[in-house]
C-alpha cells in the first residue's frame, strides 16, 4: 500500500467509527451556514470529520472565520509570518484531505 492509499484506508476507517456523532463541530456548523449551494450535512459532516483528523481546535476555529470573512484566507496566505506559514501548510494539508475524502472541490 502506498502512503497516500493507507492514509486514506485509515481515514476512512476512523471516520466510520465517529459517523454516528451528533454534535456538529465549529467547521460544520460553519459549512452548514455557508451561502454555498452544495453545502449540506453529508458533505459539511464530512469536511468536520476530516478537520478532526488534521486540525487542532486552534486551527479549526481560525478556518471557521474564514467562512465569515473569505479576506482573511487571503490574508493568513500572504502573510510573511512564521505562525502563518505553519497554519497555512495545515491547512492546506486539510483542505486536500477534505477534497480527496468528501469530493469538497469548489
Amino acid at each position: 500500500m502506498t502512503g497516500t492509499i493507507r492514509q486514506r484506508a485509515l481515514l476512512a476507517a476512523a471516520f466510520s467509527l465517529i459517523a454516528g456523532a451528533a454534535v456538529a463541530g465549529p467547521i460544520e456548523s460553519a459549512c452548514m451556514r455557508s451561502d454555498r449551494s452544495s453545502a449540506n450535512r453529508a458533505l459539511c459532516g464530512c469536511i468536520q470529520q476530516v478537520a478532526d483528523f488534521t486540525l487542532r481546535g486552534g486551527d479549526q476555529r481560525r478556518v471557521v472565520s474564514f467562512f465569515k470573512d473569505p479576506d482573511k484566507a487571503q490574508d493568513v496566505k500572504m502573510s510573511k509570518r512564521g505562525g502563518d506559514d505553519a497554519f497555512w501548510e495545515r491547512y492546506q494539508a486539510f483542505a486536500a484531505q477534505a477534497e480527496a475524502y468528501c469530493g469538497a472541490g469548489g
